[in-house]
């Protein structure tokens, strides 16, 4: 079968694999589609961040090269002897963190906290290839009305909402979320779900902030058209937000995201970066709280019902589909370009897979 997979930063290749047997606890899946990740363009620029590439990671026992994605869907074509819960021709999205069941966070429920924690696509082969080998824990069966297209942007879905959850936000509350990308955009619609008052999008791109408009964003602020804190400010009456989330990896946007607050205000912090400095006086004077989330946990059977029933309409985040054999040029290389892309589904197989099927999404195909 085909894999796309990562031998190193801007080194993906296109390859033919074997199929590997199934061991005891896991399923086959064809994939649908695949979406790009931010983490995978990272590995794809700069990596390896997180792939092991000299030590295997104890639960997959991969190092690179490894078949890279995580966000993807599609309709299991083998099930191991002792699968029960799962059949031949059951449509799934993937929840693809890895989890031991028994270290003290898996036991308190916290898998997305495991102390082996890692996330297939990363630390072991992913979904970008024609067929794909997971953990059967990792399977939700998706309601019938839900499409492919829509399943596939599941897992970015996730993340959003379980960083609003972690979040102090109540209905009413006003916040400000920094960078409309994927992440961004899908908490706009993910604060507008958990009634929010008023809602503020911040980034340099009048596209997205357009975009985000329409998924529910109240108020946009252009970061390239002066100091966004003053303009917060003014949209707020000088007194801010109770919480903000900041979703680039930026240090000035961890500054931004700070800044905005109100007093006792929290930070949320879903980008990734190395490294940033913060304002203790600052911090401890006002009485901020900064907040982590990482992934997702004991969520995806609500979302998916929720994306089913057209309450979260996360399939609107989609701009482009491309092949498997197009997905460096058309996928990576577009997403790199910092140009119209937003969200980038690879779709591995040949046939057109669930083409149109009511995922409201304004896709273009590459």
């Amino acid at each position: 079968m085909k894999a796309l997979k990562w031998h190193g930063a801007l080194d993906l290749r296109l390859e033919v694999i074997e199929r590997r047997p199934l061991k005891a606890g896991e399923i086959r899946i064809e994939v649908a589609y695949c979406g790009i990740c931010g983490s995978d363009m990272h590995e794809y620029l700069h990596g390896p961040d997180s792939i092991p590439v000299n030590v295997p990671h104890p639960l997959s026992g991969r190092v690179a090269p490894i078949v890279i994605g995580h966000e993807f869907c599609g309709t299991v074509v083998e099930v191991a002897a002792d699968v029960k819960v799962l059949g031949v021709g059951d449509r799934i999205a993937v929840e693809p963190e890895y989890r031991c069941g028994h270290c003290i966070y898996c036991r308190s429920g916290r898998y997305n906290l495991c102390e082996s924690m890692g996330f297939v696509g990363l630390m072991g082969d992913g979904g970008m290839a024609e067929e794909a080998v997971v953990p059967a824990y990792m399977a939700h069966v998706l309601p019938p009305s839900l499409s492919f297209r829509q399943a596939a942007v599941a897992e970015p879905a996730a993340v959003a909402l379980h960083a609003v959850r972690r979040s102090a936000l109540r209905a009413g509350d006003d916040c400000v979320i920094f960078g409309m990308g994927a992440i961004g955009l899908l908490l706009v619609m993910m604060a507008r779900h958990h009634e929010a008052g008023r809602i503020i999008a911040v980034d340099v791109d009048a596209r997205r902030l357009g975009l985000a408009r329409e998924l529910g964003a109240s108020d946009t602020v252009d970061a390239s058209q002066g100091d966004v804190v003053q303009q917060v400010r003014e949209l707020t009456g000088g007194v801010g937000v109770p919480v903000s989330f900041e979703a680039v990896g930026r240090p000035e946007t961890l500054q931004g995201a700070l800044g905005v607050l109100s007093k006792g205000g929290e930070a949320v912090l879903l980008g990734l970066m190395p490294e940033a400095r913060i304002d203790t006086f600052d911090l401890v004077n006002r009485e901020l709280r900064i907040t982590s989330s990482l992934g997702y946990r004991g969520l995806y059977p609500e979302l998916l019902e929720l994306m089913a029933r057209g309450v979260v309409d996360a399939g609107k985040i989609v701009t482009h589909v491309v092949s498997l054999e197009a997905a460096i040029q058309d996928g990576f290389e577009r997403l790199a370009s910092a140009g119209d892309a937003i969200k980038v589904l690879v779709q591995p197989q040949s046939l057109e897979v669930d083409r149109d099927a009511g995922s409201g999404a304004h896709a273009g195909s590459s």
